[in-house]
């Protein structure tokens, strides 16, 4: 089967392509789309793999699953296509990269992130259009999880942001002896202020790609 994504990705991962529940997922993917309006537009499921090529990762934040709102999911967690609202975790982000760097954002697209290597992976890389959630166990985590490890297991000084309890599992499958973990609640409304607010994960970031010899990444 033909994968449609980026080149060191595919090479990286092609293990997992050639597995049966690949199969099952993307014959379930292709059925969503041609039933009903799913998130993001098929081109851009992707999209993270896309910008971000394995040997350029530098920082990986991770998310849940794209937003459902129609025209809101654009393949990158928490991002959304500048002219749009920014989403309430994306406002609250905004809030401590504001506090933790003085950087004022106000650019919802966070594409220039993904250029400078932070890896802005969901762990369900596709949604039914006002349907939170409706494709997760349908074999997407099971290929981010592989992604995660790969990166973990043949990447070294890579800083993994795990936000929230669905992110945080995601430690067993990073070596900690290798790469920085970071963690903190979930930065939507209901968790934000249990300790979200003054993680500082951006300086943090910084701190350790520059300790490691790498440039940090221009929030801004």
């Amino acid at each position: 089967m033909t994968v449609h994504i980026e080149a060191s990705w595919k090479s990286h991962l092609q293990a997992e392509f050639d597995k049966p529940y690949w199969t099952e997922l993307t014959d379930f993917v292709r059925a969503e789309y041609a039933a009903a309006q799913c998130c993001p537009p098929g081109k851009q499921i992707f999209r993270a793999f896309d910008l971000t090529p394995f040997d350029k990762v530098k920082v990986v934040i991770l998310g849940q699953d794209p937003y459902h709102t129609p025209g809101a999911a654009m393949g990158f967690c928490f991002s959304v296509p500048d002219g749009n609202r920014a989403q309430p975790s994306l406002q609250n982000i905004f809030k401590e990269l504001a506090s933790d760097t003085g950087v004022q954002r106000t650019q919802t697209d966070l594409s220039d992130w993904a250029e400078q290597g932070v890896f802005l992976l969901n762990a369900v890389l596709t949604v039914r259009a006002r349907e939170a959630g409706s494709h997760a166990g349908k074999g997407w985590e099971t290929f981010t999880d592989s992604a995660i490890r790969t990166l973990s297991e043949e990447r070294e000084h890579l800083v993994f942001i795990l936000w929230g309890a669905y992110a945080i599992k995601k430690k067993e499958l990073i070596d900690t002896t290798k790469h920085l973990v970071l963690t903190s609640p979930h930065p939507s409304p209901f968790a934000a202020h249990k300790g979200f607010f003054g993680s500082k994960p951006f300086s943090k970031a910084n701190a350790y790609l520059q300790a490691n010899g790498q440039a940090p990444i221009a929030w801004g």
